[in-house]
């Protein structure tokens, strides 16, 4: 499986296949248990020791190494090709309307009636064929009206939220 993780201005690729790590093509070692509490990660890179504190975060996770936090977005191969298919196309003015590219389960909604939203700002965890895929904001505005709530059922084309 291939993954798209963005920290700060810096992007990497990493691919993982039958236990094998590679990052931007480089082979590593990479061996990782989750200790004490649910957040905390034991890991080995390359026969290096660290702790790290993994939590979730709005936009990605906040991932903090050595006393230094780093904000981290990620995105797994197939989320990645939804969304750069729906950048394509430029987004229309005034209201938009946020529907489901694909049938699934709504697991959250990261968003609230009246708040304000950027450009590829994450709106919706939807889980289809039990992968969690995120629904981007295609630009920003204020979300006038939400439709959905977690643990509901939509199919494709059903509207999720309003944008306005």
């Amino acid at each position: 499986m291939r993954y798209y993780a963005q920290i700060g201005d810096r992007e990497y690729e990493i691919q993982v296949e039958n236990g094998q790590v590679w990052v931007d093509g480089r082979s590593m070692e990479v061996d990782l248990h989750q200790v004490g509490t649910p957040e905390l990660y034991s890991v080995l890179v390359n026969g290096r020791s660290y702790e790290i504190l993994v939590e979730e975060a709005r936009q990605g996770y906040v991932v903090t190494l050595q006393g230094e936090q780093y904000v981290v977005q990620v995105e797994d191969e197939r989320t990645r090709r939804m969304n750069l298919g729906r950048r394509m196309t430029a987004a229309p003015k005034g209201e938009l309307l946020v529907k489901a590219p694909i049938p699934g389960l709504v697991v959250k909604v990261l968003v609230k009636e009246g708040e304000q939203v950027v450009e590829d700002q994450p709106l919706i965890i939807l889980e289809a064929m039990k992968m969690e895929n995120e629904i981007r904001a295609l630009r920003g505005g204020v979300v006038r009206r939400v439709e959905v709530s977690p643990g509901q059922r939509v199919e494709q084309d059903a509207p999720l939220l309003l944008i306005g």
